[in-house]
């Protein structure tokens, strides 16, 4: 065996060694140690937490606005509650590429959660600014998940959460404007 690795060597041709050199001190999800994987899946469970709850804010706010600008928010909200499911289908899928379990009771979220249910069926204006709100404290913790994911080598969670503060500070904006 060392005679055809010696010969492939002086060829030119690759070996498996040659591989294992190469790769050793790359990152891959799959070869990131427990530690490290239960920091990215504990921020992506928090920020999972978090967006459940938004989400849940959504559909109550889409469900229960009145008054005048019923229909602009009424439609703006499902648009939003909808992108919200879908994202949040991402995060779960993320945490089980790190082989570990995304949270997914009310009460998990509820405990993990940034965020704090809105049981009323406040004044549109006042859901408006409670929306506005939840998008700063998500995108705070859209940027740590970043941050950490950076730490951590992890391109695939720092490039889906970044597409998810885009679309956020996006919102923002426009609920921002919205309200003027």
């Amino acid at each position: 065996m060392a005679t055809a690795t010696a010969s492939a060597k002086s060829n030119g041709t690759k070996t498996a060694g040659d591989h294992k050199e190469k790769t050793q001190g790359k990152r891959h999800t799959l070869r990131w140690g427990p530690e490290e994987r239960q920091r990215i899946v504990a921020s992506l469970n928090e920020l999972l937490a978090s967006y459940q709850v938004h989400y849940q804010k959504l559909r109550n706010y889409h469900w229960n606005v009145t008054g005048g600008d019923f229909f602009d928010i009424h439609v703006e909200l499902e648009q939003q509650y909808t992108e919200a499911q879908e994202n949040i289908d991402l995060i779960a899928e993320r945490v089980r590429v790190f082989r570990e379990r995304p949270l997914s009771t009310f009460a998990e979220y509820l405990d993990r959660s940034a965020l704090q249910e809105d049981p009323g069926t406040p004044a549109s204006s006042k859901m408006m600014q409670n929306l506005l709100a939840d998008y700063v404290t998500l995108v705070d913790q859209m940027c740590a998940t970043v941050e950490l994911s950076t730490e951590l080598g992890d391109s695939g969670t720092e490039r889906m959460v970044k597409g998810f503060i885009e679309q956020l500070e996006k919102h923002h904006w426009m609920l921002s404007s919205f309200t003027k």
